[in-house]
């Protein structure tokens, strides 16, 4: 792997010691009802429980304080359906720095209405990936502020590997953890943790079907790009970068796909019966050990529950029935 395309151990290790204090150490949750279901012991990393609701502050958090005087004076800017956006804004709140954040026009109004509340400039486009990078690139000119990437970004894929490397101290003898996968920060984030300090431990990524460019990206060894995606998981929308596939390419096992209706009915179920709210995208590594996506059977797996940001006027079941 280029040295240049992954962060080091140190690092990570840095990373972590920015947080400190100021990310949750989110809880690992366990239970009996899932692990029958899927016939494997199942950890879940509560990353709904981190600031923002999701686990992109801890990106957010170690790349916005990475900048210097001169760089934080000017302003970071980027672009996020929503996670990322919330967790750009209250980094850069923490920091006393201005953010702008350009958002999808169908991103969940939670979100928007919550990015707002952090202090941040919103600016919708249309949901496409030109037009929220055209959108970025008219904030940059106009004001100068600094790009804070969603996932391509060392920084940024150096502060998601902490979610995975707090799961491997805290759950010794994992033998896999599966994430899901958007942009790619969270699942090579957790493979470089489980490469620096648990060797042997395997890692997979999860994606819907409808949006399967990583996939489809790791058997062809090149990025395909997503190209009008369909998902309810709203927070796996965007391609990979070139830095977060340099680190899934060389070090993440396989990537599945499961579908919505499956990934609804896995929300569905972690709602009823662990009581935690997560989101679409969270549900997704779960959805595909369910649905037998996965040999993993009779193992210690760990799963990172991504967020748990939902409009709930809009919950995906509503209509079918009460939760």
């Amino acid at each position: 792997m280029a040295a240049d395309l992954a962060p080091s151990r140190a690092e990570i290790e840095t990373a972590h010691q920015r947080l400190a204090g100021v990310a949750h150490r989110t809880p690992v949750l366990t239970s009996a009802y899932f692990d029958a279901r899927a016939g494997a012991r199942l950890f879940f990393k509560c990353e709904s429980f981190q600031k923002v609701g999701a686990f992109k502050f801890r990106g957010a958090y170690n790349a916005v304080s990475s900048l210097g005087a001169e760089e934080l004076a000017r302003g970071v800017v980027t672009h996020s359906s929503g996670n990322h956006a919330q967790a750009v804004a209250l980094a850069a709140r923490l920091k006393g720095t201005r953010a702008t954040i350009v958002m999808p026009e169908n991103a969940p109004q939670v979100k928007v209405e919550a990015v707002r509340g952090y202090g941040a400039r919103v600016i919708l486009c249309e949901p496409s990936q030109v037009a929220r990078e055209s959108g970025i690139q008219e904030v940059i000119h106009e004001t100068g502020a600094v790009l804070v990437h969603p996932y391509n970004d060392l920084r940024i894929i150096a502060g998601q590997a902490t979610a995975g490397r707090e799961l491997l101290q805290d759950v010794p003898r994992l033998d896999a953890i599966v994430t899901p996968v958007g942009g790619g920060g969270l699942l090579s984030g957790t493979a470089l943790a489980a490469a620096y300090f648990a060797p042997g431990v395997r890692v997979f990524g999860a994606e819907p079907s409808g949006a399967d460019d990583a996939a489809r990206s790791l058997a062809s060894g090149r990025i395909e790009p997503s190209v009008e995606p369909r998902t309810i998981a709203d927070g796996l929308l965007t391609s990979l970068g070139e830095h977060t596939f340099a680190v899934i390419r060389r070090l993440v096992e396989a990537i599945v796909t499961v579908d919505d209706d499956a990934t609804v009915e896995a929300m569905r179920r972690v709602w009823e019966r662990m009581k935690i709210v997560i989101e679409p995208s969270a549900a997704v590594p779960l959805a595909a050990l369910l649905a037998g996506k996965l040999d993993l059977a009779g193992k210690r797996v760990g799963i990172i529950v991504s967020g748990g940001n939902v409009d709930l006027e809009r919950l995906p079941w509503l209509g079918k029935g009460s939760v």
